[in-house]
């Protein structure tokens, strides 16, 4: 399964994100340099097959900052909301990061 990333331009130098394939640790720091270099206003996250816990993580980052996940499958779109709760939640409480530890999903049938 491959990754791909494709830059959409919109006016005013903003573009929309669009992630196909497998979101994996090894493509998130190009994913996250490409977020950080360009003003991206949108995630398209309709082609995803694969994601895991630090690919929704990062989501959850980009979200913060403003950026809009579209198409997001159902599955992807719980599992941030999850993500987001526990960081809001008392930092006391929260599980300690695992290393190694890799978490997946493949997205099923609609």
């Amino acid at each position: 399964m491959s990754f791909r990333i494709d830059r959409l331009a919109i006016e005013d130098d903003r573009e929309i994100v669009r992630i196909s394939g497998r979101v994996a640790p090894e493509n998130l720091e190009l994913l996250r340099n490409v977020l950080n270099e360009s003003r991206v206003v949108a995630i398209d996250l309709k082609n995803v097959l694969l994601i895991d816990r630090e690919g929704v993580k990062l989501l959850v980052v980009a979200e913060a900052k403003g950026v809009e996940l579209r198409n997001c499958p159902a599955y992807i779109r719980e599992w941030v909301a999850r993500e987001r709760a526990q960081i809001n939640r008392d930092p006391s409480e929260q599980e300690p990061p695992t290393k190694g530890g890799r978490r997946g999903c493949v997205m099923g049938t609609s």
